[in-house]
């Protein structure tokens, strides 16, 4: 059933790329292209059994999203993000999960989890106040994940959690205009005194356990992975489909390029281009394999029921970072170029340069963070860290 959803998504690419550039001026993904993706199932893939869902490989449903990026980075985006919400709901209590899908279980999440907010500790649960941004695809979303830290009374740690509320307890504010991922609709979500029952809420140090309490519910192996190893693929896989996007887009461009500067030189007979185009292909290919075997590692262990090594976390982590660089490098390569059209509104290899490098500046995307990581557990050092 999967593999069929994933054929319906390949379906819908081309009517995703015609309107790219109606997403970047809507500063939305086209509620057309929604309603498709959720009729093909996309949004079910990474979705507890339980409640309707299919419970793909991830694998799988990150090949979904790399298509859909490398037809509209926006899109893309959006899908990735928005299509894993349902893999971590499935962590959440049983009783928030009912309180999502029990009447609908099209229905879809958005998120936002730097811990900008204020949490008070309420009988019963949270009150949250605040403003959270970039929060991706929240107007096609009806709930929302926040992120928010409860502080220790006695001055211990603060515990990070993420609180799970309804479109009834906060308000969007439209605030989003960038140059990049411009399509994404990544606004402000503000809330002002809503109470979270305790059971909408999941803490940080139950998915670092991977001692969940939907794991009662939910006991496939896709819901014991690393929620770190989850994330921060599915933030890096899209600018790998954008990549990937950039280089179709050059291609086609490119056959029938003339230099009138260089005398009217066909570009299709440049060896220098055509070392940039190996360059480039080469470079998404190794951004896309090492993420994808890293997922297929760690899908294999958690079936097998072993536990994951901090060497293939550290790995993950590693090829995550580097799989953006890798792509980064190869859209440089094919915008540098590119030439001047590429600068034109609309352009789609433009349009990628802009995409990859707004999806490069997220916080999971940090290079150095990562690798220093890496590098201290090579050498036999102690490593901790929240997102390994």
């Amino acid at each position: 059933m999967s593999e069929q959803v994933l054929e319906a998504v390949r379906g819908l690419v081309p009517g995703i790329a015609e309107r790219a550039a109606e997403a970047e001026a809507a500063r939305r993904i086209p509620d057309a292209t929604v309603k498709e993706l959720a009729d093909a199932g996309f949004f079910r893939l990474l979705q507890p059994k339980a409640f309707g869902g299919h419970e793909a490989h991830p694998a799988l449903f990150y090949r979904a999203v790399r298509e859909i990026a490398a037809a509209c980075g926006s899109t893309g985006w959006v899908a990735s993000v928005v299509g894993v919400h349902p893999w971590q709901l499935g962590l959440f209590p049983a009783q928030a999960q009912e309180d999502v899908w029990g009447a609908d279980r099209n229905t879809r999440i958005s998120s936002s989890y730097a811990p900008t907010g204020q949490v008070t500790r309420v009988d019963g649960g949270f009150r949250l106040d605040g403003r959270w941004s970039f929060s991706s695809g929240c107007d096609h979303a009806d709930w929302v994940f926040l992120g928010g830290l409860v502080f220790d009374e006695d001055g211990g740690p603060p515990d990070m959690r993420t609180f799970l509320l309804p479109r009834a307890d906060y308000r969007i504010e439209d605030v989003w205009n960038t140059i990049g991922l411009r399509g994404t609709g990544s606004n402000d979500i503000v809330v002002e005194g809503a109470f979270v029952p305790e059971h909408r809420t999941l803490g940080f140090a139950d998915t670092s356990a991977l001692a969940c309490p939907g794991h009662e519910l939910n006991t496939a192996a896709l819901y014991k992975l690393p929620f770190a190893a989850v994330f921060s693929t599915t933030i890096s896989m899209p600018i790998a489909g954008i990549a990937q996007g950039a280089l179709d887009a050059y291609l086609k461009a490119t056959r029938d390029r003339i230099r009138i500067s260089y005398g009217g030189q066909k570009v299709a007979e440049d060896p220098h281009a055509h070392v940039r185009i190996a360059t480039a292909a080469g470079e998404i290919d190794a951004s896309w394999t090492l993420m994808e075997r890293n997922i297929r590692d760690l899908m294999a262990d958690a079936e097998a029921g072993r536990e994951f090594g901090l060497k293939l976390r550290l790995r993950t982590r590693r090829d995550q970072v580097l799989g953006t660089a890798r792509a980064i490098k190869a859209v440089d390569l094919l915008f540098e170029n590119a030439g001047g059209r590429a600068l034109g509104e609309g352009n789609p290899v433009g349009r990628a340069w802009r995409d990859a490098h707004a999806g490069r500046v997220h916080a999971v995307n940090d290079p150095e963070r990562a690798l220093s990581l890496y590098g201290q557990g090579a050498l036999g050092l102690e490593v901790t860290d929240v997102m390994l």
